[in-house]
Parts: structure tokens; C-alpha cells; sequence
């Protein structure tokens, strides 16, 4: 009796096919992640743009 569900596969292959599944069901996360961390970066910027023009103009 057998317990690999996909016989004829190897470990490294059952490995890959995992990350794969894995990488498909966390996508949604990690792309809202991504655009936080954008958005952060970009207030982050403006704001520092804001107060180096003050500086630079007062």
C-alpha cells in the first residue's frame, strides 16, 4: 500500500508542487503586502518631500 498520493513523483517534485500550491493560496497576502509597503513608502516620501521643500523655502 502506498501513501504517496502521487505516485511516480519525486521528492523534490512533491516539494515544488507544494511551494506552488502554497505560493497560489498566500498570493492574496502577499500582493496586499506589497501595495502596504508601497503605500507606506510613498507617504513616507511625501512627507519627507513636504518638509525638505519648508525647510528650503521659509
Amino acid at each position: 500500500m502506498h501513501n504517496n498520493r502521487h505516485p511516480g513523483t519525486t521528492d523534490q517534485t512533491s516539494r515544488t508542487c507544494r511551494a506552488k500550491h502554497w505560493l497560489a493560496r498566500r498570493s492574496h497576502a502577499l500582493l496586499s503586502s506589497a501595495l502596504r509597503g508601497a503605500a507606506y513608502a510613498t507617504g513616507a516620501g511625501t512627507v519627507g518631500l513636504a518638509f525638505w521643500w519648508v525647510e528650503n523655502n521659509l
